[in-house]
C-alpha cells in the first residue's frame, strides 16, 4: 500500500461552511495558488460534483488532471485521480470534526501523489507535505474571510458553477 501523508487544522467556522469552500470548485483559483482553472465536469443527483478537471501550475509541474470525489455524508469528501498527463495517482480526503460545540472545525487533509517521473519517496513525501500544508493555509484563510461558497452554507456545494 502507498504511503499518504497527511496534516490538519483548525479553522474558526461550522463544518457546513468549510465544506461549502471545499465543494466551490469553480472558485479554486480564487484561494488556492496552484489551481488555474476547475471545471466541473459531472455532478451527483445532490448537486456535488462527481468529476473536476483541473488545471495546475505549480512551478515546476505543470498539469491538467481529472479527479473522481466521492462524498460520504456532511463531513468527508474522497478523490481519486480519472486522468493525469504527468500522474500516476492523486488520492486524498478531506475529513472535518466539529469542535467548539460546532463553532469550529478540525480539518484533516490526506494525499498521496504518485508521478509518472522517477522520484525519491522522501522528495515526493515533502512535496506532498507542501501541498497539504498550503491548501489548509488557503481553505482556513478563505473560510475565515467569509468569501466562501455561494452562500457559504451546506447547499454552498450547489453553487453556480462553469
Amino acid at each position: 500500500m502507498a504511503e499518504h501523508t497527511s496534516s490538519s487544522i483548525t479553522i474558526e467556522a461550522a463544518p457546513t461552511e468549510v465544506m461549502g469552500v471545499i465543494s466551490d470548485f469553480g472558485r479554486y483559483p480564487e484561494w488556492t495558488g496552484e489551481v488555474k482553472e476547475a471545471e466541473v465536469l459531472s455532478s451527483d443527483s445532490d448537486g456535488r460534483a462527481e468529476q473536476v478537471r483541473l488545471l495546475l501550475d505549480a512551478g515546476a509541474i505543470k498539469d491538467e488532471h481529472t479527479l473522481e470525489y466521492e462524498w460520504a455524508g456532511e463531513h468527508e469528501v474522497r478523490w481519486h485521480l480519472v486522468k493525469s498527463q504527468m500522474l500516476r495517482a492523486l488520492d486524498g480526503s478531506y475529513v472535518l470534526a466539529p469542535l467548539s460545540g460546532g463553532a469550529s472545525t478540525k480539518v484533516t487533509y490526506q494525499l498521496t501523489v504518485d508521478v509518472k517521473i522517477p522520484m525519491l519517496g522522501m522528495i515526493k513525501r515533502k512535496a506532498e507535505k507542501v501541498i497539504i500544508d498550503r491548501a489548509l493555509d488557503g481553505l482556513k484563510k478563505r473560510v475565515e474571510s467569509g468569501a466562501g461558497g455561494p452562500e457559504g452554507g451546506p447547499d454552498a456545494s450547489k453553487g453556480d458553477r462553469p
